[in-house]
């Protein structure tokens, strides 16, 4: 098996598995109006949810499930608060963030607006919740997310503070008192929850906290054509750190898993949404689907707490809503920062990302940073590239004989088989030493690509001349072009397969690849073009240069 024709198998595979990814992902979720198992999926704002099972108080032997219809349609006055790095809205329904704006982050290059990662609008919708609920089923009053909070002003700016706090307070006839207090930083996605509840009535209290994401299923506005990334529900425990709940998976079944310093999130392409409890807090884990509203939950709630009369409790929570970046992520939770989803081969790209960070903190660009280290990736190779390609020249030198092989034994095949390792024994030939050193870089090269497609770093990422957005396709199709023609120069360097028809069908690989390849963000695609540039560069090297000319013959004979 010649080199070529190896690395074409395996790109149409993984090219194969990226469209099938996608058409997963597209046709899964049903549009709104279609019946499904007897359920009307609707896309309406104004049905309720239930919490899962409350968490019983210390030393309590109840499980009996607490329901509390808390998700009503949020169309209480709010309250806009801004940093310098986001525009916030907060309902004054529970204190609930309802709009996010991330301003260092524009629509597209086109479109300065600041691009939405949370709304209560039914086209964006994605709202982070939090609230107390009576966790030994009473009935007393408590501020759950759609009970209405009391604030002292309608609009926060930042300004030239380094935080803020917006306090929301809530009160009940028997003298209970919650203040719900939201702080932001400069600089920060971080909004840091706190919880202090004055009980003054004449009764002990048993309360948790809840905090949830309520989020519309993914659609193809949120998506690159032919590019799939994951949209759905996290929830991070010590024991997995990382567990992908996807909508269909909260459809199947309701999630509830006891957490202990763990998180749960809403992720989509570069931005997330989290919330981060604090740790040795005892938590339950849980998913809900919601059919009538076509909505989906993650959420957590605490251990419960008795808060004895004239006493204070406090709960503290951190939600993290902005791009995912990992220092930033890192810090607000532990292991947050995979949410930057590298898929299997984390524990490869996570050093690839690093190399990509270090070269563009030298250049100052992520155009050149690809190319720089596309270039290091191939010079760590290089020495497998040569065994490789020498491996194919001594297999190609002894085609002669095996011709002959095969018209001395015709169809024995147990004979031709054992004159066939004979000769190899012989010349000391390995037919697969072609083939190994590629497939021991093909997970280099997979993992690099999950690198350049999850970055929020190369989102609107400019490289030169018409490429001012690594992270959307090149818009005149140039590099697509060079693509395809640097794939037809690699096969005129490696020799032609022998079967006709086959020989044919890889003729028009190169035009296939780069017409599906055109449709790729400018950043993979420019990573392909000057890996196949590096790759006959180096061919011709060796084969000419290093190998000799005896095998530089060989390998075009």
């Amino acid at each position: 098996m010649d080199n070529q024709r190896l690395l074409l198998y395996m790109a149409l595979g993984f090219a194969s598995l990226l469209l099938y990814q996608t058409w997963l992902t597209d046709y899964h979720m049903p549009p709104p109006g279609q019946t499904v198992d007897g359920v009307t999926v609707a896309d309406t704002d104004n049905a309720g949810a239930d919490l899962p099972t409350a968490v019983p108080s210390a030393g309590s032997t109840s499980t009996a499930a607490q329901p509390v219809n808390i998700d009503k349609t949020i169309s209480a006055p709010s309250v806009s608060v801004q940093t310098d790095v986001m525009d916030i809205e907060i309902s004054t329904s529970g204190a609930t963030i309802t709009s996010v704006l991330l301003k260092d982050y524009p629509v597209s290059i086109d479109d300065p607006t600041p691009f939405t990662l949370m709304s209560n609008k039914p086209g964006r919708f994605l709202v982070a919740q939090s609230g107390l609920f009576n966790a030994d089923g009473g009935n007393a009053p408590v501020p759950t997310h759609e009970v209405a909070m009391n604030v002292e002003a309608t609009s926060y700016e930042l300004g030239d503070q380094e935080s803020l706090s917006v306090p929301f307070v809530w009160q009940s006839e028997d003298g209970k008192t919650v203040t719900k207090t939201l702080t932001f930083k400069r600089g920060s996605y971080q909004v840091d929850v706190d919880y202090v509840i004055d009980n003054n009535s004449d009764q002990p209290w048993v309360v948790s906290q809840y905090r949830q994401l309520k989020r519309k299923p993914g659609t193809k506005d949120e998506k690159q054509q032919f590019v799939n990334t994951y949209i759905g529900a996290i929830v991070s425990t010590p024991e997995d750190r990382y567990s992908k709940i996807s909508f269909g998976d909260m459809e199947d079944e309701a999630l509830s898993t006891p957490v202990t310093d763990g998180w749960i999130a809403m992720i989509q392409h570069y931005f997330a949404a989290a919330w981060v409890p604090v740790k040795g807090e005892v938590n339950t884990a849980y998913t809900r689907y919601l059919p009538t509203e076509n909505r989906y939950l993650v959420g957590m709630i605490s251990e419960a707490k008795t808060i004895a009369p004239g006493t204070q409790a406090t709960f503290s929570s951190k939600a993290f809503i902005g791009p995912k970046i990992q220092e930033i992520l890192a810090e607000t939770g532990d292991h947050l920062e995979l949410t930057v989803d590298f898929g299997l081969l984390t524990i490869i790209a996570q050093p690839l990302f690093w190399l990509l960070k270090t070269i563009h903190g030298f250049v100052g660009n992520w155009g050149w940073a690809i190319i720089l280290s596309t270039c290091v990736i191939k010079a760590i190779f290089y020495k497998l590239s040569e065994a490789s390609y020498r491996s194919m020249a001594k297999m190609k030198k002894l085609q002669p004989k095996l011709a002959e092989l095969k018209e001395r034994y015709g169809d024995d095949r147990a004979k031709m088989g054992q004159a066939t390792m004979e000769l190899y024994k012989k010349e000391k030939a390995n037919p697969l030493g072609g083939c190994l050193p590629m497939i021991i870089q093909m997970p280099v090269f997979i993992a690099l690509y999950w690198t350049l497609l999850e970055s929020v770093e190369l989102r609107q990422a400019p490289w030169m001349f018409h490429i001012q957005d690594l992270s959307i396709r090149d818009p005149y199709f140039i590099l697509p072009v060079l693509m395809a023609v640097s794939m037809y120069i690699q096969q005129k360097l490696n020799p032609a397969p022998v079967d006709p028809i086959q020989a044919k069908v890889f003729q028009f690989l190169p035009l296939i690849f780069g017409v599906f390849f055109a449709m790729f963000p400018a950043g993979l695609v420019l990573y392909w073009v000057v890996n196949n540039i590096l790759t006959i560069l180096q061919q011709y090297y060796i084969t000419k240069k290093v190998l000799g000319d005896d095998f530089g013959k060989a390998m075009s004979s």
